[in-house]
């Protein structure tokens, strides 16, 4: 059974910064794993994806603040989240899929991903 638990959320204040741990419990087999985040009432959105050869892509609301990396002997994703703001704050999720898309990967949809972790909160105070 795939495990995917997050870390590292908190309350800061804008500006501030954060780094999102996911600790998966394998890590072969994956063709891509991603961020996303989600706000009640709202849909889950796409932050950002990384795949097996360490290509990334991100949200249009977090291109230059956020970066993915991965740790792959460690077994871990993390999101490094810079110059956070108050509309940043959501429930934010790993995720992970074991199958390919293409080049469709790049627009971080819900759909593409067959795993995930039960979240981690980041709040943002102005």
């Amino acid at each position: 059974q795939v495990q995917l638990v997050e870390s590292g959320g908190g309350s800061v204040q804008a500006g501030g910064s954060l780094r999102l741990s996911c600790a998966a419990s394998r890590y072969d087999g994956y063709y891509r794993m991603a961020w996303f985040r989600q706000v009640p009432g709202k849909e889950r959105e796409g932050v950002a994806a990384i795949v097996d050869d360490d290509s990334t892509s991100y949200g249009d609301s977090v291109k230059g603040r956020f970066t993915i990396s991965r740790d792959t002997a460690k077994s871990t994703l993390f999101l490094q989240m810079n110059t956070l703001k108050p509309e940043d704050t959501a429930m934010y999720y790993c995720a992970a899929a074991n199958y390919a898309v293409g080049s469709a990967w790049r627009a971080i949809y819900e759909k593409d991903y067959n795993f995930w972790g039960q979240g981690t909160q980041v709040t943002i105070s102005s």
